[in-house]
């Protein structure tokens, strides 16, 4: 994954985009419409698939199947090479739009029978969930992002045969530290497979997610570094891979209950009080 722009640009005259992720193939943007256009737009026909969910505000879209009023209860996609029109007599808004290139596309998702669709509490809470990114982009956002787009347009089969090999690879390439194990989308594609099938297959055979196995594995290793004697928990938290510090503490907290210093503190067999101080 590339880093995410912080710094949003112009498009139109009444757009801006920001960069909320991005993988090869799959672009992740905020977009807001500033301003009142009552006028319908001039036709644009996108060169990739748009998968647009709408956060606040409401407008309309002429689309292949006619006018769509949208709002935060229903989102669209838009296909490549189909033109479209929007207009925006209410004001701003404010929308989610996950662009996918077309190789993307065929590698991971169904072809909807409409382009516009209605957007439940479910959809609501996967399309929140992908936002709260946290610090972990390229595991925990890629499994939020698999589990939008198939409660919105759909993904391909997952399939199942061969699952416990296809699993017991991915481990070991974790497991191994392979450079296609730094995130969700490269390992898939090191192991040949679509990253839908690879975080289903996960789930099945380990009966935890991927995101979370790999976290284990990381926290294991916190635990060595730890018994170790390591006190810089900055620099243990760039060698394992964490986005910083904080992240780290939160990881280690969520699989063990505590903090990297509490346990810093038990597994220091040098430290006298060690032995009575317990895991709090």
């Amino acid at each position: 994954m590339r880093e995410s722009s912080e710094v949003t640009h112009n498009v139109r005259d009444v757009l801006s985009v920001a960069e909320v992720a991005a993988w090869s193939g799959l672009t992740v943007s905020t977009v807001v419409c500033q301003e009142h256009r009552r006028r319908w737009s001039d036709a644009e026909a996108p060169g990739e698939h748009r998968l647009v969910l709408i956060r606040a505000g409401r407008f309309r879209r002429a689309g292949p199947e006619g006018l769509t009023h949208l709002d935060p209860t229903v989102g669209y996609l838009s296909r490549p090479g189909v033109e479209e029109r929007f207009a925006h007599p209410a004001g701003g808004d404010v929308c989610t739009s996950i662009s996918i290139a077309p190789a993307s596309w065929e590698a991971l998702c169904r072809a909807p029978a409409r382009s516009d669709f209605y957007v439940d509490a479910h959809v609501d809470l996967a399309h929140r969930r992908l936002l709260a990114t946290g610090g972990d982009p390229d595991y925990a956002l890629v499994e939020r992002l698999l589990a939008l787009l198939s409660a919105t347009v759909g993904l391909l089969p997952a399939g199942s045969a061969g699952d416990g090999a296809l699993v017991a690879a991915a481990r070991e390439a974790i497991l191994a530290g392979l450079p296609a194990a730094r995130g969700l989308f490269p390992l898939a594609d090191h192991l040949a497979v679509s990253p839908y099938r690879l975080s289903r297959a996960f789930v099945r055979e380990v009966g935890v997610p991927v995101t979370r196995y790999r976290n284990r594995v990381r926290v294991g290793r916190a635990l060595e570094r730890l018994e170790q004697g390591e006190r810089n928990l900055a620099l243990l938290a760039a060698d394992l891979g964490f986005a910083d510090q904080a992240h780290l503490t939160r990881t280690v907290r969520e699989h063990t209950g505590c903090t990297p210093g509490a346990l810093r503190c038990v597994l220091d067999q040098n430290d006298p009080a060690s032995a009575s101080s317990g895991l709090r």
